[in-house]
């Protein structure tokens, strides 16, 4: 093996070949040297040398040059070797800085109640990166090495552990949190991330992730006061009562509490539910089963396991309707009335129905609303409405839900901040008032809803119970989700919201969001194409003066464009934020249309889609621009969600792809695209094929005759 000194001049002759700024490539050098010489980072050594030998300059930079944030709900981001990556070094870090952190706030309180620790399915076993004939301590790193090692911290440091065996949901913690009367929480998890990724989430002392000015005190001790990491025996705390399983007690009262949350007694609907190989099989399943909902498991995609290999693109997302196309046949063979689907952690939930011989997917926007009505309605008939009967959602949730509530004479908080901790918190302000009762209903555009005061955090199990009851009382009358959502659109108006994004990666990733949004902030800008801009509204202005933390300035890093009305549109709006947890700047647009009849709401959603497609690549192009990107229009039919990087890329091969045609032999053709495609992940052909359709009339496998 090379010496220190000499992988370290090797590395930054390969840095200065990025075209990256020298602070990143400094802080780089920095971290490398660090875990190169220190003992306590002696497994990694051999790994690194590997990264350097092969000279993966961009890889190795992004690796190294910062040490991950510690956000406002913790860490999450790539499996790996290295302080800008999750591995027991960074989980062990944040453990000992959150210990830190509860014994200022709490002292011996904290020793006593305890923390709460859970983890999902997640499993590290990307190939191709490291090394796998040298030792790699970050392959096969799951959730319960990660949770075993931070269990380690916090008795080291006196706090109480309760840990559960086995994988368990993010309500689920939630739950346990308040059942337990603990002081606080961890949750081990990526969520719907890549499967590349793992992460730490963590929970206040009443369920729900902290907000401003608290969680910025937390980040401070852990990006900040770590000094030294203290670690105990497994085995030996838990011999001494500090770390303690948990388990069936606790289930049982949660579904218990979930299950209570019932408007109806109609059951007469057959469910298809798919945990995207997670968590929910321990909650939103149980539930069902115990509600006596007829629901049988996907078996493509029931097992846990952290590959999500039965998942398309395996991003096991229920915001994505690709994610639903390997269980969608088995509903269809049991001729099922609906398909329920969570993410990992069974906090998020997507649907699909049937609907006159069809399968139609729902957005998060679309649940809202449908579950914000169907709410009311029951609470109405079950006389439970007052005059403080409360809905909240975030601010880029759709306004249809405020438009629903205010006409049955319910009061909305409607203009929270992104994530679901700002409706946590004003549920916890409820319940301090004494009138948690009041309190109808939260939702999030991001499939995240939330009933009841058992949690506070979003809980894909209350909204399968809500979905399912009303399409079995709908069934009844011969009628669907889609039906009930149609109705309300004819009398409201239809609202079409949709999100998209520019994924930017690594350093220079970050250098170009902060880039789009200091223009977008410092910059008038009158119209984007032909939509004029009425308003621009900028969250780090206005109350709170001064903002309360670093982290409350950050979480204001929003911007919406209020535009002027068109012939056909009652509100035209554009939302843009970096997004708190991937290397991503996200865009929020809202059309609303006016009331009409049914017979002439398919003709509404068809001008009012086509208006928002026309308004999305006006504002995406001019972004695009101030990254001296020349994006073709075909690029907005590639899968959303791949990196800039990415589509990039593929434009630049897209003719090598079609010349593959000319070779003799099928498969040769066939190995050559996969080498093309390989860059792209899962299931490339459908990542890219509606572009490649748009030029030469045919998809790829068609084109080249390999089907």
């Amino acid at each position: 093996m090379m010496n220190v000194d000499s992988l370290l001049a090797r590395a930054e002759s390969g840095f200065d070949n990025l075209k990256v700024s020298q602070k990143y490539i400094d802080s780089a050098l920095k971290w490398l040297k660090v875990w190169l010489t220190e003992d306590s980072f002696r497994d990694y050594t051999a790994q690194i040398a590997h990264l350097i030998t092969t000279e993966n300059w961009s890889f190795l930079l992004d690796s190294f040059y910062q040490v991950i944030p510690f956000g406002t709900g913790g860490r999450r981001g790539l499996v790996g070797v290295g302080p800008n990556r999750i591995n027991t070094w960074t989980i062990q870090a944040s453990a000992q800085g959150h210990s830190q952190y509860l014994m200022r706030q709490y002292g011996e309180e904290a020793c006593r109640r305890g923390v709460v620790l859970t983890f999902d399915v997640r499993e590290y076993t990307q190939k191709g990166i490291y090394d796998d004939t040298l030792p790699n301590p970050v392959m096969g790193l799951d959730g319960l090495r990660l949770a075993t090692a931070a269990a380690e911290v916090y008795a080291a440091n006196g706090i109480k552990v309760y840990m559960f065996e086995s994988v368990r949901s993010t309500p689920g913690l939630s739950f346990a949190i308040r059942h337990l009367q603990a002081i606080s929480g961890d949750m081990f998890s990526a969520s719907h991330n890549l499967p590349t990724d793992n992460g730490k989430k963590v929970y206040d002392r009443f369920g729900g992730q902290l907000i401003p000015p608290e969680d910025q005190t937390l980040v401070d001790e852990v990006t900040g006061n770590v000094k030294d990491i203290k670690v105990t025996d497994f085995d030996k705390a838990r011999d001494e009562g500090l770390i303690e399983y948990v388990g069936e007690e606790v289930d049982n009262a949660y579904y218990d509490a979930v299950s209570r949350v019932s408007l109806s007694d109609e059951r007469d609907i057959k469910i298809v539910y798919s945990p995207l190989h997670g968590t929910g099989l321990t909650s939103v399943y149980p539930i069902l089963k115990k509600l006596n909902f007829d629901v049988s498991l996907d078996p493509a995609t029931s097992s846990l396991s952290g590959a999500f290999e039965n998942v398309t693109f395996n991003i096991p997302n229920p915001e994505v309707i690709e994610s639903f196309a390997n269980s969608l046949p088995y509903a269809q063979k049991i001729d099922a009335d609906i398909l329920i689907s969570t993410d990992p952690d069974a906090d998020r939930i997507g649907i699909m129905l049937k609907h006159r011989d069809s399968w139609q997917f729902l957005t998060g926007n679309e649940i809202g609303i449908i579950l914000t009505n169907y709410a009311i309605s029951k609470y109405a008939s079950l006389g439970r409405l007052n005059p403080h009967s409360t809905i909240i959602k975030t601010d880029v949730t759709t306004t249809l839900m405020q438009k629903i509530a205010t006409e049955n004479g319910v009061r909305t908080i409607g203009d929270l901040l992104v994530g679901f901790k700002y409706i946590a918190d004003v549920m916890n302000r409820i319940e301090a008032d004494g009138n948690i009762e009041d309190f109808i209903f939260g939702a999030e555009e991001s499939h995240g809803y939330l009933t009841g005061n058992y949690a506070r955090d979003k809980d894909a199990a209350c909204a399968a119970i809500w979905l399912a009851e009303h399409a079995a009382e709908l069934k009844k009358k011969q009628k669907t989700l889609l039906d009930d959502l149609n109705d309300i659109y004819a009398s409201c108006g239809y609202c079409h919201n949709y999100l998209t994004e520019i994924r930017l990666l690594g350093a220079k990733g970050m250098e170009q969001i902060a880039l789009i949004m200091d223009h977008l902030r410092d910059t008038t800008v009158d119209a984007f194409g032909d939509f004029i801009v009425k308003q621009r509204l900028d969250r780090r202005e206005g109350e709170p003066r001064p903002h309360l933390s670093q982290t409350d300035t950050s979480a204001r890093n929003i911007l919406t464009y209020y535009f002027e009305d068109t012939a056909d549109t009652a509100g035209i709006r554009v939302t843009v934020r970096p997004s708190g947890t991937e290397p991503k700047i996200k865009m929020y647009f809202e059309v609303i249309g006016n009331p009409c009849s049914l017979i002439k709401l398919e003709q509404e959603k068809q001008k009012i889609t086509a208006i928002r497609q026309k308004m999305e690549k006006a504002f995406m192009q001019y972004c695009y621009g101030l990254l001296d990107v020349d994006f073709p229009d075909r690029g907005f039919l590639l899968f959303w969600q791949l990196p800039l990087v990415d589509k990039l890329k593929y434009f630049d091969i897209e003719d090598e792809i079609a010349s593959l045609k000319n070779i003799a032999d099928a498969g040769e053709r066939k190995t050559e695209l996969d080498n093309l495609l390989n860059f792209l992940g899962a299931n490339p052909i459908e990542k890219v094929d509606s572009a490649f359709k748009a030029k030469f009339n045919a998809g790829i496998q068609e084109y080249l005759g390999i089907q």
